[in-house]
């Protein structure tokens, strides 16, 4: 059974199709999702799909694209989202990207950030953090919350930093742009990960994987599987190894019993 850590379903690609996509994912071996918010609205979308859909939890959070529009009253908002909603199971998407230049300015980020960072302390739960060319402001942000459990989502740093996260108590997660032919690093960070500390994910509706049907766009959750091939194949392993590992990975990072 897969376990898709990070997918989108609010995101506008699913506005005709969205209901019957998500009603056909035990079809497709697809056991849990967890939807993250990257704003408020959208995080209370994902609380919705939670509520609606017994395989699907949520996570709230401020998306660093939105982080001019957080405020104290937003941290009030998500506690309640938190507090209210048994299957809200970690703050994010958190994080810094520094990629686009339109998003707001790197003091404004990295003061979201800790401050999500600070509530999810607050509240007992992890954080998944997104990291887009911020790998040095990230990782300080990390280190000043010893303790705190969360997961890079999207991993694309060095071996170097995936050892030092790792030592730091956090996991990593992939998605399907380990099967794009410029993903020189990710062969040997997911030959050396511990078996235990990796999750797999699809970031859906983006990160559309390899092998592609002729006419594929958008990604959705029934496509974890070819990460879990892909991993496999750089471990050596089978994929329905990679698949019960991820799959144990993700119910003990989320705090979600075995369904």
């Amino acid at each position: 059974m897969l376990f898709d850590t990070h997918a989108h379903y609010d995101d506008s690609w699913f506005e005709e199709d969205r209901e019957a996509l998500l009603d056909s994912m035990p079809e497709h071996n697809v056991g849990l999702i967890l939807n993250p918010g990257c704003n408020l609205e959208s995080s209370r979308k994902a609380v919705e799909y939670a509520r609606r859909w017994p395989y699907v939890y949520a996570a709230v959070g401020f998306h660093p694209s939105d982080a001019g529009d957080f405020t104290e009253e937003s941290v009030e908002q998500l506690r309640v989202l938190v507090k209210e909603n048994p299957k809200v199971r970690a703050i994010g998407e958190i994080g810094l990207d520094y990629y686009w230049e339109d998003y707001p300015d790197k003091a404004t980020q990295n003061r979201v950030l800790r401050r999500q960072m600070e509530l999810a302390r607050e509240l007992g739960l992890p954080v998944i953090l997104h990291d887009r060319e911020a790998h040095g402001d990230c990782l300080a942000a990390v280190k000043e919350f010893p303790g705190l459990k969360g997961v890079y989502h999207c991993y694309s740093g060095s071996l170097e930093d995936a050892k030092t996260l790792i030592k730091l108590g956090w996991n990593l997660s992939f998605t399907g742009s380990i099967t794009y032919k410029n993903a020189k690093k990710a062969p040997e960070i997911l030959r050396w990960i511990p078996e235990d500390r990796f999750m797999i994910e699809t970031d859906s509706p983006y990160m559309l994987p390899y092998p592609r049907a002729k006419k594929e766009r958008r990604n959705d959750s029934a496509k974890v599987c070819r990460v879990a091939a892909k991993i496999a194949e750089f471990r050596g392993i089978s994929v329905e190894e990679v698949e019960n590992l991820s799959f144990r990975n993700g119910l003990q990072f989320f705090g979600i019993e075995q369904p």
